[in-house]
């Protein structure tokens, strides 16, 4: 529906580039990836008595509500000799682009920190899921944090405001799931808050939550000043 004027040939072959790993490099594999999902993928297809380039679509951006969302629990992933099943699993249009670990509150040796290294177990132990991977969740029931596949533990952030709203107080999991789930935000996020940065090695950045809100009001401001009075402010 997203590509209808594209040949199911050219389709198919966008299907292949993205289930395609290219590179036995974690991080710049996902970042090819993410290239696919915010920019299109490249296909060639004839047309006219001519060959035409264009991009198959994977996420509509422009309109939320055309994209299919699903949240499934205990989804199972085999893969060389591990059987794992994440606790939640975020798919837009088929694609796994959001992983929970969740930490029940009422182990007392359960934190936080032991959500972040079962991730990190499973970047080891299911690689291939996390070509796909645009965010990962951690939460013991009390703390909620959200962060990427190259982040250290100190660099995952909770999520405190809903619809610019800042929350102070509340259940942690609920305001980052109204705050930054909601699909408007996530899609957002996804293609104008995530960013690759060479440092000593490739890391995968996202927007915090003062960022997203400072960022999008500040667009908003300036775009009205455009067609006002010229006073973007600083």
């Amino acid at each position: 529906k997203l590509n209808a004027s594209i040949p199911e040939s050219a389709k198919d072959e966008a299907i292949k580039k993205v289930l395609r790993s290219f590179i036995q490099n974690q991080i710049v594999d996902n970042q090819q990836f993410h290239k696919f999902l915010v920019e299109g993928v490249p296909v060639e297809y004839r047309k006219d008595s001519g060959i035409k380039g264009d991009f198959v679509k994977l996420v509509d951006f422009e309109n939320p509500e055309k994209n299919e969302f699903l949240a499934i629990n205990q989804f199972t992933i085999i893969e060389n000799k591990y059987n794992r099943r994440p606790d939640i699993i975020l798919f837009i249009n088929g694609l796994p682009l959001v992983i929970f670990e969740l930490k029940n509150p009422a182990e007392e040796k359960a934190t936080i920190t032991d959500a972040f290294q079962q991730l990190k177990n499973y970047k080891d132990q299911i690689p291939s899921l996390f070509r796909f991977n645009e965010i990962l969740i951690i939460s013991d029931g009390i703390q909620t944090e959200a962060g990427t596949m190259s982040l250290n533990r100190d660099r995952f952030m909770p999520w405190k405001s809903i619809n610019g709203k800042i929350h102070e107080t509340g259940v942690s999991l609920e305001i980052l799931c109204k705050g930054m789930l909601n699909k408007e935000t996530l899609l957002d996020l996804i293609k104008n808050f995530i960013v690759f940065e060479k440092e000593e090695t490739l890391n995968k950045k996202l927007g915090a939550y003062h960022q997203y809100n400072a960022v999008n009001k500040a667009l908003t401001s300036t775009i009205k000043a455009t067609r006002g009075d010229k006073k973007a402010g600083v």
